[in-house]
């Protein structure tokens, strides 16, 4: 690590008469990696992707049993080398404020997050699989990671300019590094990332959870609690758009989604299948206690306790959860129509909410207009849930293969490719998917509300 140099100027004065006796160069050797001066804190590794903290953003850390505390900016607060990611929390009351090192009440919050630093990383497989073949177990693999501001280009060895179109792999080639395309559509240093499924705040039951509405102040972000479910795509983008506007809040893109799953997937990750939430009644952030464990209530153990931190992409408490199991989850990943235009749905009762075409050609007109074309991944259309060859590199879909009988190569996570009938992507598994659970997991769905699809949160900041 480079020291840090800091600048003195030191001038004596005897009698009134200043004597300046010029600048020179220190270096201080300094313990961890914090900068000095009261300057934030900033891992050499992520090369300028450090957290990007804009109000009501702060900026905590956990402790093993759950206990949140304000970060001090200028300590060691996150350490990606040690598989520590950043946490944030936005809380119930914005004008409440602590001081660093402070608790916070778990009472007093609302939703957490989790940085997710700009990176490229080394292309294995290019996904270009059309139909069932065998799986290949040998594929699964440390995915290698880059982090840093600049984007890959084709104009440098060992780099390829991302191609960010279903079906394309413009000049990428297997070994080459590519910028994950999920950071370049908001043009963004990385992102914040809903560290548990969306709750329905005030649910007491899971039936209480399911709502198709767009009541934004019911949002909350925490574990234990219900998974807000039975919501059609185009409410839940509704309610993740509107929920903090000036820090850009959306519904999880497709490849959003395979940025996490990536980055869990390397050295500064798990790096291994995350532990599948098997609870039965859509509780958020809980994890089976023997690997893909039964669908209950009771073979279950929480986020804050040795076996819950196996539900985190990190394999401690500073990861994200619920991303195998609890509830399946939608993503905003649609397939255009046979004409070219972005689907709603399968027919007028079942459908996304938004305006688009259906299976037979017709429109739906009765839904909301789909928004700007940053906040969705668009897939070419097939009548065919096995070409996978229509993946957009880096959504952790195609590239998982090859594809048997409904499985991956990666972990035999379940998958099927969204297709005329179906032209909504939903991830993850829901907890009675068992050992077809997992951060690989991709399955298609009508886009209508279903009992057990949740969604996701991601702030573009």
């Amino acid at each position: 690590m480079m020291k840090p140099k800091i600048m003195f100027l030191i001038t004596i004065t005897i009698l009134g008469l200043s004597i300046g006796y010029g600048a020179f160069n220190a270096e201080l050797s300094i313990s961890g990696e914090a900068t000095v001066n009261g300057q934030r804190y900033k891992e050499e590794i992520l090369n300028g992707t450090e957290p990007k903290l804009e109000e009501p953003l702060i900026a905590v850390t956990i402790e093993d049993d759950g206990t949140v505390k304000k970060a001090d900016l200028t300590s060691k607060w996150y350490n990606y080398e040690e598989k520590r990611w950043a946490n944030a929390v936005i809380l119930k009351n914005e004008n409440k404020e602590y001081v660093s090192g402070e608790i916070i009440p778990e009472e007093e919050i609302e939703s957490y997050f989790v940085w997710i630093p700009k990176y490229s990383y080394k292309l294995w497989d290019l996904g270009n699989y059309t139909s069932y073949t065998a799986i290949d177990e040998s594929k699964v693999h440390s995915i290698e990671i880059r982090f840093g501001t600049t984007n890959t280009t084709d104009s440098v060895s060992g780099e390829c300019t991302t191609p960010g179109i279903s079906g394309e792999s413009g000049n990428c080639e297997v070994g080459d590094y590519m910028t994950h395309p999920s950071f370049l559509a908001f043009n963004t240093t990385g992102m914040w990332v809903g560290k548990f499924e969306t709750g329905y705040d005030g649910a007491t039951s899971k039936t209480e959870a399911q709502k198709n509405t767009t009541e934004v102040d019911k949002v909350i972000v925490k574990p234990n609690v219900y998974s807000w479910r039975s919501i059609q795509v185009a409410n839940a983008f509704t309610v993740s758009y509107n929920y903090q506007r000036e820090l850009d809040s959306h519904l999880m893109k497709n490849t959003e989604w395979g940025a996490v799953a990536y980055l869990s997937h390397s050295i500064y990750g798990i790096n291994y299948e995350i532990r599948i939430n098997n609870n039965s009644n859509f509780l958020t952030g809980y994890a089976a206690t023997t690997e893909n464990g039964s669908s209950n209530t009771t073979d279950v153990a929480m986020w804050n306790t040795t076996t819950g931190y196996l539900a985190s992409t990190t394999g401690n408490i500073t990861g994200i959860y619920d991303m195998s199991g609890g509830a399946d989850e939608y993503v905003m990943g649609v397939m255009k129509a046979a004409n070219g235009n972005l689907m709603s749905g399968f027919s007028s009762s079942n459908n996304s909410g938004f305006n688009g075409t259906l299976k037979d050609g017709s429109s739906y007109t009765d839904g909301i207009d789909f928004p700007d074309s940053k906040y969705y991944d668009v897939y070419n259309y097939n009548t065919t849930y096995t070409n996978y060859s229509r993946r957009i590199l880096g959504d952790a879909t195609g590239e998982m293969g090859p594809f048997q009988s409904g499985k991956s190569s990666w972990y035999n996570d379940y998958d099927s490719f969204v297709y005329s009938s179906f032209p909504w992507f939903n991830r993850g598994g829901n907890y009675s998917r068992g050992s077809e659970a997992g951060a690989f997991y991709f399955s298609y769905s009508h886009g209508r509300a279903g009992s057990f699809i949740s969604f996701r949160l991601v702030l573009g900041v």
